[in-house]
């Protein structure tokens, strides 16, 4: 599927390539909606035929974050679950799944003393509600990716009373 460029002013504009667009001529332009502060300017009309464009059920992604294409597609992402917290006693975050990126390198800020980065990702996460989903994210961004599995807590059961037993280690004497 080719890139579609709208000019508006003195600026390029890439239009979201996920819907079917309409193409006139050597134009193409998704839809007819623009700001009412800008006008497009029609760089060529040389054919008028009016063609609509499919895109094959495939979904196109583009990069429009800002972040350059090194930073993302060379790192590895870690998909895992994460641990249940030291003060919780629940499972509360414990069923869903997360991406993020590994640490590239810090420095300490000679100003404050802060540990610092360059790197937009590093304090990113996305959660998803299945290994499937997350895998499905990661692959479609074309992410390379290394998968954690999930570590499953074993509770013996055991009664109320267990707990104050006076026949195990839990209690010892001080004298």
């Amino acid at each position: 599927m080719a890139t579609f460029i709208i000019k508006v002013g003195h600026r390029a504009h890439l239009p979201r390539l996920l819907r079917p667009a309409v193409r006139l001529g050597h134009l193409h332009f998704q839809n007819q909606n623009f700001t009412s502060s800008s006008t497009p300017t029609v760089v060529d009309k040389q054919e008028k035929a009016v063609e609509v464009i499919d895109d094959d059920g495939k979904e196109v992604i583009d990069t429009t974050t800002g972040v350059p294409d090194w930073l993302v597609k060379e790192r590895k992402a870690r998909i895992f679950v994460p641990a249940r917290t030291a003060t919780q006693s629940g499972s509360f975050n414990t069923k869903n799944w997360q991406i993020e990126f590994d640490t590239m390198e810090r420095w300490e800020n000679p100003l404050m003393g802060w540990a610092s980065n360059a790197d937009p990702l590093s304090n990113i996460y996305l959660t998803f509600p299945s290994k499937e989903a997350a895998v499905n994210y990661a692959e479609k961004h074309g992410w390379n990716y290394e998968i954690d599995d999930k570590h499953e807590v074993k509770m013996k059961p055991k009664s109320y009373g267990a707990n104050f037993s006076w026949n195990k280690k839990t209690r010892v004497s001080t004298k």
